[in-house]
């Protein structure tokens, strides 16, 4: 079968499956497609008429399988861009999002690029955060923790697979595992959909871990521990930044205050729904 039949086959076949975007569709099949050939997508456009092998054809309608039936692109290839950097990813963490960018560029903001500054990324995951930090801030000693061993793995690896090597990994359960260090700033993007909520149940989120998404009955209980506890790990003059839903900022917010943070403020996105709170600790 040839490139062009062969993504012609997979569009259909993933238009016909409920558990898809539609909208997306062309794009994954060219996705998948490239992590079978390995190259780019240019390359489809450039060799429609390139026979595929029958492996090649089989791996390729695995992956359409999979996908029709709903698991995450970033699952499939094993594989996603963030900040220009590629990482490896499975299910034992989060996909890292285009709008957590917005994170790592509020806390850039806050570090200068010659400074040796402490930075502490509670529930690394993928790595994905700290790793952005890390690359852009070399001088930084950055700190990236988790509860998983098995995300701690994937974020070390990820680490070495962007040649980055000021990052200490630790294994802790938010705090729990640090020692009395006090850092100059503290960044998290924790769990913080309720338990009870329906979108648990669709999509690509199905598939990724449940520890890292849901927060209790409201999605803040990670959340109000990380707030509460980063006082006693703060330096004096540091901040806390946190991602969370595009519903909690005023909630968010409160906390910050109700645990003596001053300059509290909510960033939006770029889809305009609040995203990043912050807090300064004097």
């Amino acid at each position: 079968m040839q490139i062009v039949d062969a993504l012609k086959h997979a569009r259909q076949r993933l238009i016909a499956s409920d558990n898809t975007d539609s909208d997306s569709v062309r794009l994954d099949t060219e996705i998948l497609l490239c992590s079978v050939l390995k190259c780019e997508r240019t390359h489809l456009y450039s060799y429609p008429e390139q026979i595929l092998s029958n492996d090649e054809s089989e791996s390729f309608n695995a992956l359409v399988d999979k996908r029709s039936q709903g698991h995450p692109i970033a699952h499939l290839t094993k594989q996603k861009e963030f900040w220009s950097l590629s990482f490896h990813v499975t299910k034992d963490t989060l996909i890292p999002r285009p709008e957590t960018e917005l994170l790592v560029e509020i806390a850039l903001e806050r570090i200068p690029i010659n400074s040796t500054k402490h930075i502490l990324d509670l529930g690394t995951g993928s790595g994905a955060i700290a790793i952005a930090i890390a690359s852009e801030r070399s001088l930084a000693m950055v700190t990236a923790t988790d509860a998983s061993d098995k995300a701690l793995n994937i974020a070390k690896h990820n680490a070495d697979l962007n040649n980055i090597d000021n990052i200490n990994f630790i294994e802790s359960n938010w705090f729990v595992g640090l020692n009395s260090n006090a850092y100059d700033l503290i960044i998290s993007n924790p769990p913080y959909i309720s338990n009870d909520d329906k979108h648990l149940k669709q999509g690509d989120v199905r598939f990724e871990p449940l520890s890292a998404l849901a927060s209790g009955k409201d999605g803040l209980d990670d959340l109000r521990t990380i707030i509460h506890q980063s006082t006693n790990h703060l330096e004096k003059q540091a901040w806390l930044l946190v991602e969370h839903g595009y519903n909690q900022g005023a909630q968010v917010r409160q906390l910050f205050t109700e645990n003596n943070f001053t300059s509290v403020t909510t960033i939006k996105d770029y889809s305009d729904n609040d995203r990043v709170s912050i807090g300064y600790l004097i």
